[in-house]
């Protein structure tokens, strides 16, 4: 019996692996193999729907930290656009609109490295209009957050909370000096003991190496999202990441087998950057472990079809959207 088969069996089986047994997952030569297996995860422990939400940038640009890849820092010359606390109409129509095309989760983000005061209680009020006005799931996106300003968000109708730890441990702190994973994780945890299901995952590309890849898989770990967002680098002009040469296709892919090895019940999800990816690999991602996705617009760069993302996923094979 090979590595990758030995492996899909003891994850079948509720075992976890190890980060020996993950990297040599990783190195394998058996990549159709892998992929095979990997979807066989998926359709094990998930369900045939796919899980899309969408997002709303509610309060953009001048952020205070330095995140090299980010449009939105206030320390990088990008031309982002910057703006307040979307106003409430502009956020429910927004949903209205999403929810309309088959979306059942949506989320308000925000730039800066958190929301407090007066900007917390108006992202509340857009929140239980959404309430009010919609049936979708909420999800809340906004910085690195205490107790009591969660607790308001829960208060509020918000169920499912947002904070990527980005990259692996080890290589983060060359990316960002303005915050910390642990204090990423703190926040996530803290959410946790609240209630809120949790959404944590990552950017791929952005000059780590593939170990440090499966490091981030690793320390997703200790969270235990329910959702995991998996990012592909699109460089921004302007920002220190701005000459980063694209990760290939089936480097993307490896990531996404591994991630649904270590994470075999966690929604992986599309996010940023699969725009740039072909077609061709787009579905055979949805067949090797994606079963999420981020829809329609983004927060500075250009979404996607949500139509478009609905033929694309039927020929995937998944029977509806949740």
């Amino acid at each position: 019996m090979g590595i990758v088969e030995k492996l899909k069996q003891r994850v079948l089986r509720g075992e976890s692996l190890t980060r020996t047994e993950i990297m040599e997952l990783a190195g394998t030569k058996e990549r159709e193999a892998l992929y095979k297996a990997a979807g066989e995860i998926t359709r094990h422990f998930g369900k045939p729907s796919f899980n899309p939400c969408s997002i709303i940038n509610a309060r953009a640009g001048k952020c205070s930290e330095n995140c090299k890849w980010c449009a939105q820092s206030g320390h990088y010359h990008t031309g982002s656009e910057v703006h307040g606390i979307v106003p409430v109409d502009k956020v429910v129509a927004q949903a209205k609109r999403d929810e309309e095309k088959g979306v059942r989760r949506f989320c308000q983000v925000t730039s800066g490295r958190s929301v407090k005061g007066d900007a917390l209680k108006r992202i509340c009020e857009n929140y239980r209009e959404l309430g009010r006005n919609t049936r979708l799931f909420l999800c809340g996106s906004l910085g690195l957050l205490g107790r009591e300003e969660l607790q308001q968000l829960w208060d509020a109708g918000v169920r499912r909370y947002h904070c990527n730890l980005e990259a692996a441990p080890s290589y983060f702190p060359q990316l960002c000096t303005t915050h910390t994973i642990e204090e990423k994780i703190e926040t996530l945890k803290r959410a946790r003991e609240i209630g809120f299901e949790l959404c944590s995952g990552g950017i791929i590309g952005m000059g780590e190496t593939r170990a440090q890849r499966v490091e981030l898989a690793i320390a997703l770990r200790e969270v235990q999202p329910d959702s995991i967002p998996i990012n592909i680098l699109s460089p921004v002009k302007g920002t220190p990441l701005s000459g980063t040469a694209p990760i290939d296709g089936e480097e993307i892919l490896l990531t996404v087998a591994v991630f649904r090895f270590l994470h075999p019940r966690a929604e992986l999800r599309f996010a940023g950057g699969r725009g740039r990816l072909s077609r061709e690999v787009q579905l055979k991602a949805l067949g090797t472990g994606i079963n999420a996705a981020v829809v329609g617009d983004l927060l500075t760069t250009t979404g996607s079809d949500i139509d478009g993302d609905k033929a694309l996923t039927a020929e995937a094979g998944y029977r509806s959207w949740l």
